[in-house]
């Protein structure tokens, strides 16, 4: 439970850090993501969790 509270810490520091540092680049972001289909999102979203489980999954393995 604690690595599962980092990794959420972890995440929204990343993302804040985005928003700080680049706030017109992640407007421009969200702009195109409203044009793209559900299922293009969704495909999209389903491969970057599957990356992050892979990754997960190589670190515990091998450290």
């Amino acid at each position: 439970m604690v690595e599962f509270l980092m990794v959420v810490g972890l995440v929204l520091a990343l993302e804040g850090g985005l928003y700080a540092a680049f706030p017109g680049g992640m407007k421009r972001m969200m702009a195109l993501m409203q044009e793209k289909s559900d299922d293009a999102l969704r495909i999209s979203g389903l491969g970057a969790a599957t990356f992050g489980v892979g990754i997960v999954w190589l670190v515990k393995t091998i450290l």
